[in-house]
């Protein structure tokens, strides 16, 4: 409720992802909200490709960053690498 009163009020609504099946099954859902007005996502990577390939976690120390954004209507870069 809370999220659909801020697209409501076309206010920002920042994400930050923390899945095993991120690249998997829920990989569509993730990009379709990529494309969606007033969502914004925290840089996420892999926290360990080896053990679960599939696996995203948003970096929790980019939130500030990102919600700056987010309320300037910018979305900051959604994806880091790490190998």
């Amino acid at each position: 409720m809370a999220v659909k009163s801020h697209l409501r009020g076309n206010r920002p609504v920042l994400l930050n992802i923390a899945t095993n099946d991120a690249l998997a099954g829920s990989a569509k859902n993730i990009s379709m909200l990529m494309n969606y007005k007033n969502y914004y996502f925290v840089p996420m990577g892999q926290d360990d490709f080896v053990k679960k390939p599939a696996s995203l976690i948003g970096d929790f120390s980019q939130i500030p960053m990102a919600l700056m954004y987010a309320m300037e209507n910018k979305q900051i870069q959604p994806f880091f690498f790490t190998g």
